[in-house]
């Protein structure tokens, strides 16, 4: 074995306790976060010893502990005690139990300043949730720090989500926005959506707010969904035309989620693939085999797709489409073409049209009688606008916008104001 992987697992062991429990197996993994930088982590997993053999190989036995550790930093990313049970002595206890003890151990075991960095978001017995932020304001996209303990106060669990920047990355501003100023968004955000009942099979127009964030010069818009991991997304927005289909079968094939990473690559912090640009030779190539997917599954669809974006994951290069023509459907029709990342191949795909066809027997049963204009004046007072750190991915930064959000609609029939979560 390595020399750098036994010296991890002698400190991991000894710092949780894990005398009670033997190393079943372990594995390197790697991802790239949100600023383009490759992160190797060491997984770990540990068995009792009353446990001599796997009952199931798809899961860990109660009271097994599954341990990661960032290879180049040397924390902790993740500590799970299966089902909340734990053989651990001398390991990681809590013995008052008091929220500022702990959280002094989460600010010594990360590095992090509570109310600077990280905040309490929820507590309940046993179970402390945290939230990242800049100076107590909230983060997008967010992390969060996550700890469990069991009544004797022993740790059975601890995960860390997240970037948690330094202040090299944020752009610090006052904020100054108001619902006031950015009232001209506000009509725009409104938009017709139908949601799903599944008691009544039906379908309920509804007039609710879109997500959205305003920078605080109130010069640009960020949409909510842009703000999931666009990191390495190419944006194309092409039209998928041909004339003549491909009269023969499209061959999937099974994907591999797993990368296979050498303890080499790990410790000298190799860029993973996905980290890589897609040059302009791939893209090009990536489009005509989108094309030529689309040709053969999807033969008299020609003009009925938009190529979104191209990006990087786990050897293969994904292709995000849109379909031309959505319904106001709250769940819209996607396709993800997976393209192997050497000979740039179509292997597999993701259709989301069986998961909508359950939608196709629900009855739209409310006539829209409630204009957009109406519906945005019974929200109006119910608008929220929050400040957040939004990281910019062209600036690289953390820039300060504030949220638009509202957690009601209007019944687009009744005009009835209803909770969101009600629907």
């Amino acid at each position: 074995m390595d020399q750098r992987i036994a010296e991890l697992i002698h400190v991991t062991k000894t710092k949780f306790g894990l005398d009670d429990y033997y190393l079943e197996r372990h594995r390197f993994y790697r991802n790239v976060n949100i600023f383009n930088e490759t992160v190797y982590t060491l997984c770990m997993e540990w068995f009792p010893k009353h446990v001599t053999e796997e009952e199931d190989e798809d899961s860990n036995p109660d009271g097994a502990a599954v341990i990661d550790i960032n290879v180049d930093t040397g924390k902790y990313e993740s500590v799970i005690f299966v089902m909340g049970e734990t053989y651990a002595k001398d390991g990681i206890s809590f013995a008052t139990l008091k929220t500022d003890d702990i959280i002094k151990w989460v600010e010594n075991e990360t590095g992090l300043t509570h109310g600077k960095q990280f905040q309490l978001h929820k507590e309940e017995e046993g179970e402390l949730f945290f939230k990242e932020c800049i100076d107590g304001i909230a983060v997008s996209p967010s992390g969060s720090i996550q700890l469990e303990f069991n009544k004797e106060g022993n740790l059975t669990l601890f995960a860390v989500h997240g970037q948690f920047p330094s202040r090299e990355v944020v752009k610090e501003e006052v904020y100054t926005l108001s619902l006031e100023k950015i009232e001209d968004w506000t009509l725009d955000q409104v938009k017709l959506a139908e949601f799903p009942s599944f008691e009544e099979n039906k379908l309920t127009p509804v007039y609710a707010m879109e997500e959205i964030y305003v920078t605080n010069d109130q010069m640009l818009t960020i949409p909510f969904t842009a703000i999931v991991d666009e990191r390495s997304h190419l944006k194309i927005d092409k039209t998928m035309v041909w004339n003549q289909p491909i009269d023969q079968p499209f061959e999937s094939k099974e994907i591999s989620w797993v990368d296979d990473v050498t303890a080499i690559q790990a410790f000298s912090s190799d860029p993973s693939p996905d980290s890589f640009p897609i040059t302009k030779e791939e893209q090009d190539q990536c489009v005509i085999t989108v094309r030529d997917f689309l040709r053969q599954e999807y033969p008299n669809d020609t003009g009925e797709w938009v190529l979104k974006t191209l990006h990087r994951d786990k050897g293969y290069i994904h292709a995000t489409m849109k379909a031309n023509h959505q319904s106001n459907l709250v769940f819209q029709r996607k396709l993800s073409i997976m393209i192997d990342g050497e000979n740039l191949k179509a292997v597999n795909y993701i259709d989301t049209k069986s998961m909508l066809e359950m939608f196709d027997e629900f009855q739209v049963t409310d006539q829209i009688k409630i204009t957009r204009e109406e519906a945005v004046e019974k929200l109006r007072p119910l608008f929220e606008l929050k400040p957040y750190y939004v990281y910019d991915f062209q600036q690289g930064k953390y820039i300060l916008c504030g949220k638009l959000d509202c957690h009601y609609g209007v019944n687009a029939g009744s005009g009835e104001v209803i909770p969101l979560d009600d629907l």
